[in-house]
């Protein structure tokens, strides 16, 4: 049996600001291909620390971010509060702070500086997207069930997901649920044209049966082990291919 990853709780500068994370590494001295983990909009909470130790024992050292260091996790009680934090959050200060995030790691002597990818779940997976398309020294992309469209946009929200598809910069895995009732099927089929017009190295994988969350094993109610069993090592293969 390989160690166990190491881990440990670690902040970095970003514009005059203090933003956390945790971070995980692989055993051995490195230097490690890294990724950068974003969780969904309830924060880093203890399964996002547990999915960056999974991807360390994969050899990623793997820096979860908190993008509430600022104000502390917000009060969610339910689905009309998450959608409106999601609405409100502002884009640029997510992807500044992500920014942020490819630095340190760069600055890390345990990290390869070429070799960063990002990944990101739910709202964290669309924000992964959105970094690929903006975002400097990110080498791939793996999105779980990101969100993809905006119904409408502010000076929070400039440019949808999608919007900012054709400005792909990195090779990009997005897996989806075929019953996501937060994300239609419509959206998913546009995002492949989109880049598939663009020729942009890319892959999306829909599990049928699978809504959204399938690989969250925190939440019986969405996880889907079929779904999660065949993601999972997708998700892994691909960052293999593309960081080294």
């Amino acid at each position: 049996m390989s160690p166990a990853p190491r881990s440990e709780e670690v902040t970095f500068e970003r514009g005059g600001d203090t933003i956390s994370g945790y971070a995980a590494s692989p055993s051995g001295a490195g230097p490690f291909p890294a990724l950068i983990l974003i969780p969904d909009v309830r924060g880093l909470y203890e399964h996002y620390r547990d999915v960056a130790c999974r991807f360390a024992a994969e050899g990623f050292l793997t820096l979860a971010v908190d993008l509430y260091s600022r104000e502390g996790a917000p009060n969610l009680p339910d689905m009309d509060a998450v959608f409106r934090w999601i609405r409100e959050l502002p884009d640029p200060r997510v992807l500044g702070d992500l920014g942020g995030a490819v630095r340190y790691l760069a600055g890390r002597t345990d990290v390869r500086a070429d070799r960063i990818g990002i990944t990101g779940f739910c709202m964290g997976g669309q924000y992964a997207l959105m970094a690929a398309c903006s975002v400097d020294g990110i080498a791939a992309c793996v999105s779980w069930y990101g969100m993809l469209r905006y119904a409408e946009k502010n000076a929070a929200k400039p440019a949808s997901p999608l919007e900012l598809a054709p400005n792909l910069r990195c090779p990009y895995l997005g897996l989806f649920g075929a019953d996501d009732g937060i994300i239609p099927l419509a959206d998913v089929d546009e995002l492949r044209a989109v880049l598939e017009r663009g020729r942009k190295r890319h892959e999306i994988r829909v599990y049928p049966g699978a809504g959204h969350a399938f690989f969250n094993d925190t939440r019986p109610d969405a996880y889907r082990p079929d779904a999660a069993a065949d993601a999972w090592p997708r998700a892994v293969g691909f960052l293999h291919q593309h960081l080294g």
